[in-house]
């Protein structure tokens, strides 16, 4: 078994089946990290933790739990910085490699975007999950695998 992990913010995460193909490939533990029960199987690889409480509880034990390497799942933007911080890859959704280089510009953007709203701009709000998104994503996941996989 490979050493890393990747660990999926799990609540509205639309490619939690690509990572099961990628980590069953090569081997990888993945852990679903979700507010509510996500029906699984069974697998001695695959792990799913229910937190509760507070708003952001599945983000902190996210980073809480993460470890150098590791790769984290998420289009939660601050979820991301932190787990940065703690040495983890991390990817959203639509196949984004989110870098300490990027991460800066993608938060401004965020809490720009927020504050529009606030003051009633209408942003449009995400664009439609697609099929060229689920195919970045499997690109990306297998690049940074290899990225981690050559660096030992």
């Amino acid at each position: 078994m490979i050493k890393f992990r990747i660990l999926v913010d799990a609540d509205a995460a639309p490619v939690k089946q690509e990572v099961f193909r990628v980590a069953l490939r090569y081997g990888i533990k993945v852990i679903l990290v979700a507010n509510s029960p996500i029906n699984i199987q069974q697998e001695d690889w695959l792990e799913s933790v229910v937190v509760s409480g507070q708003f952001d509880a599945a983000d902190d034990w996210i980073v809480d739990h993460v470890q150098k390497n590791d790769i984290v799942v998420t289009g939660d933007i601050p979820l991301a910085s932190r787990c940065l911080k703690k040495g983890a890859r991390v990817l959203d959704h639509r196949g984004r490699i989110i870098t300490e280089n990027s991460v800066c510009d993608m938060l401004a953007t965020r809490d720009l975007m927020a504050h529009l709203r606030d003051i009633g701009v209408n942003t449009g709000g995400p664009k439609v999950f697609e099929k060229k998104d689920r195919s970045r994503f499997l690109q990306s996941l297998d690049t940074i695998i290899q990225a981690i996989l050559n660096s030992k």
